[in-house]
This record gives C-alpha cells, structure tokens and sequence, in this order.
C-alpha cells in the first residue's frame, strides 16, 4: 500500500472526528477541526492510502506565533498502525514546521509512547512542567 502525506492536506471534519476517537479511544465527537485548525495551528498533515484516498493518519502542529511549534493529535487508524505511517507523520510535520522558521518542536505524550517518539522520531528527552487542571 502506498501513503502519501500532505502538509495542510485537505480533510473533512468527519473523517477526522472518526480518526481521533479511534486514535484516543473516545467516542466520535462532533469537533469543528477546519475552523479550530485555521485559528490555532501552523499547520497539519493529513496520511492517505495512496490507492482509496482514505485518512488513515492525521498530526497537528500548533505553534505560539513565534519559533515554537508543538506536535499533537497524533492519530493513525489501529488497521493501518505498525507501518511507519506515525513516524512518516512526525517527520513531515518537522519538515513543516522547519520551512515556516519555527526553531522549536515540542512534544508531550504518554509513557508508552517513550520509544515512538524518541526512538523513531528523534525527539530527546528536556526538563518539563505540567499542571493537571
């Protein structure tokens, strides 16, 4: 199968609705991600299945306005994970953020994510803070 990633790929809400409450393990809520995007992020990338066009990962890039750009949202559909498709996600949005000046990627993610994240997307380890509200 081929992918294909497309930094500000377009996307309907839906399909992303379905993608992250898979992802995140939530039911599929009705979120606005076009309008909230627009508003909010220095972009995203959208993974298709090169052959059905269907979204099969999605990653959002928020930024501060400045030179930081944080990762989240990283979904990939469970019938297509294990096939670098996460990592290919990652590293376009790094590109991304790269070509628009940001000097900065965060990333904050559960412990099980340790590996993806750092193994195979390259990101390392900092001294962090974070108030639960």
């Amino acid at each position: 199968m081929t992918i294909t990633y497309e930094w500000r790929g377009p996307f309907e809400d839906a399909e992303v609705n379905v993608l992250h409450a898979e992802g995140f393990g939530h039911p599929v809520l009705d979120i606005g991600w076009r309008a909230q995007l627009a508003r909010h992020s220095l972009g995203w990338v959208c993974a298709r299945d090169g052959e059905h066009g269907d979204l099969v990962g999605f990653v959002n890039v928020a930024w501060d306005g400045g030179v930081h750009a944080f990762v989240l949202d990283t979904a990939v559909a469970a019938r297509h994970r294990r096939r670098g498709i996460g990592t290919g996600l990652v590293a376009r949005a790094v590109e991304g953020a790269r070509e628009q000046r940001c000097e900065w990627l965060h990333v904050d993610f559960d412990d099980e994510l340790r590996g993806f994240y750092f193994d195979a997307c390259g990101f390392r380890g900092t001294a962090a803070g974070l108030i639960a509200l």
